[in-house]
């Protein structure tokens, strides 16, 4: 926690700091000095000698530090909110530069869940530290002794009996964390099991709905919200034993204070030595309640820092957890004559890098212009292929070539600058439509989005809407159907443009004819564009120039249509699912 407050603490937050411990500096000389006023106060009454000037004298000195007090918290307070605040913008944007940069491989080790808890929760867990424990670490030392200071030198008794009763509350409150520091620490993995239940419940509410399945899905998140409840309650009943044991030891400070007095001015001779004594002591108590409360201070960072801790961890996790795929070096794509746009030579990948390998020993090319269709049983690793050409995971063994390249070699930005990508789940985002289809691009070309449009067969039912392209999209596009949502996504590809356009499944919501018009359009008004397809349905790739047909992470069939009716019994199996001889 400490190594992020040092690396992400700005200049200007370390300037506030140096202003904020001074103002605590003052604050505290004004609290010290105080006590003194009260003794000279009341060594006078005793002696007889006070009068009206005296008295406003030394009342005016008190109402003074005790301003001045104020002031200093109340600017301390300022300058602590600042720099707990711009800490945490920094660090919120460090998080989020950090996961939005991890391929799917680092993603999926720490889980969304996670990863929205640490960049909130945790993150406001380590503002909260340092706008409380700002004022409080300064504070608590500089007034623990300066407190002590001035009680030694007051009689050895008084300073014998606050030094017993600050080590009986040490000790205490050392035990009690340590005690509820484990607990603390499973805390933060509950909330993220906590927000993965809560956000699983929401995003499939249709299905809970549709299944009457509300009891069953509140059964599961209370089961996990008991446990969270469990947790905080022995770290609270924990917590909860320290103001107590504080109070007492404070009230026994006091008692103390009081009978060590009344024995030394008992044995005292002369009325001017028992009103030294009696000045003495009552500004002894004042200064033990300050070291008391110094400590009080301390305690109070002990209650809320092992939390912090474990917080602190967390997000240095994330912050320290290098890329597995890195960018490449190579700026530009050489689109060289007679060169593949994409060669694949015996890639084998794992999702776990284990044995049980996802797709093994694949080799194929997509030339220039060609239309390349891949089909297979659910898991059988097409859209494995998809995320391995785009490099989103970096392959096992073998190499992915893009233009004759291997795809770790090219900077990120340019390979997947050249690649359109029409994903498997159609993800909107929130905004208008032509935010969405023209997603990324620097200016709108509007020649060029009404075309992507036609192109995707999403005009029509754009057009149809009030506000036509800048129609309004709620987040994951919820306001739209699963076929809308997917022509848009299509539309979005197709408006990027590039050297592949790759459609990984993204014709499954489209009706027949629809998908027929999709395709022919992109085939007729993308003169020799090279795309990818991967699909379910054999109608929708029946008319590419190559298809290849996956079993089980192999390639078990390649050629065209007809080819593979004759040569590849996978391949005929699957088309005679979905239609007659004559059909076919």
């Amino acid at each position: 926690m400490f190594r992020l407050l040092a690396k992400y603490l700005r200049s200007r937050d370390w300037i506030y700091i140096v202003i904020c411990a001074g103002f605590v500096v003052l604050q505290v000389y004004c609290d010290i000095t105080m006590p003194q006023y009260t003794a000279r106060l009341t060594i006078e009454i005793q002696l007889g000698t006070v009068t009206m000037k005296t008295i406003w004298k030394h009342g005016g000195y008190m109402l003074l530090c005790a301003f001045g007090s104020m002031a200093c918290s109340i600017a301390c307070g300022y300058f602590a909110a600042h720099t707990a605040a711009n800490f945490a913008k920094t660090l919120r944007k460090a998080m989020f530069d950090r996961v939005t940069s991890f391929s799917a491989a680092e993603i999926n080790k720490f889980g969304t869940p996670s990863l929205i808890t640490r960049t909130t929760n945790d993150v406001v867990q380590l503002q909260n530290f340092v706008a409380m424990g700002l004022q409080m670490l300064i504070k608590a030392p500089v007034l623990a002794v300066w407190s002590i200071c001035k009680i030694s030198e007051s009689a050895v008794e008084w300073t014998i009996a606050t030094v017993i009763v600050v080590v009986v509350i040490v000790v205490i409150v050392g035990m009690i964390v340590g005690l509820c520091y484990p607990k603390i620490r499973r805390m933060q993995k509950l909330t993220d099991g906590l927000n993965n239940s809560m956000r699983e419940n929401i995003t499939g509410v249709r299905v809970v709905r549709a299944f009457n399945a509300e009891e069953y899905q509140a059964e599961k998140f209370e089961k996990v919200n008991e446990e969270v409840k469990r947790t905080q309650l022995f770290t609270s009943r924990g917590m909860g034993l320290m103001m107590p044991v504080i109070q007492t030891c404070l009230n026994g400070l006091m008692l103390a204070v009081y009978w060590i007095g009344a024995i030394l001015i008992n044995d005292a001779s002369g009325i001017p030595e028992r009103a030294r004594l009696l000045g003495n002591m009552s500004v002894f108590t004042q200064y033990a309640m300050q070291v008391v409360m110094a400590f009080m201070l301390l305690i109070m960072i002990f209650m809320i820092m092992p939390r912090c801790l474990v917080s602190g961890k967390r997000i240095a996790d994330v912050l320290g957890t290098r890329r597995s795929v890195r960018s490449g070096k190579v700026k530009t794509v050489d689109r060289a004559d007679g060169v593949p746009v994409i060669e694949m030579k015996g890639v084998s990948f794992a999702y776990d890098h284990g044995d049980g390998k996802t797709v093994s020993d694949i080799s194929f090319t997509v030339g220039r212009g060609e239309t390349v269709a891949f089909i297979g049983a659910t898991g059988s690793g097409k859209s494995t292929i998809v995320n391995l050409i785009e490099r989103f995971y970096d392959v096992d063994e073998g190499e992915v070539l893009f233009n004759g390249v291997n795809v770790k070699d090219y900077d990120e930005e340019v390979l997947r600058g050249s690649i359109a990508l029409a994903s498997q789940r159609a993800v909107l985002f929130m905004g208008d439509i032509q935010s969405n289809v023209t997603y990324g691009a620097d200016e709108v070309d509007e020649a060029r989005l009404n075309d992507a449009l036609e192109i995707a067969c999403a005009a029509e039912f754009v057009n149809g809407l009030e506000e036509g392209v800048h129609a309004p999209v709620a987040q994951n596009g919820t306001n739209f159907s699963g076929g809308q949502k997917q022509r848009l996504s299509i539309a979005r590809a197709v408006y990027k443009g590039g050297d592949l356009l790759i459609f990984d499944d993204t014709f499954s919501a489209l009706d027949y004819k629809t998908d027929m018009l999709v395709r022919k359009n992109i085939k007729e008004r993308l003169n020799g564009v090279t795309s990818i397809i991967v699909a379910q349905r054999i109608g929708t790739i029946m008319n590419a120039d190559k298809i290849i047909v996956l079993d089980n992470g192999k390639i078990v069939g390649m050629g065209k249509h007809r080819e593979l009716l004759e040569s590849c019994p996978t391949y005929k199996e699957i088309a005679l699912s979905q239609l007659s001889k004559e059909e076919l």
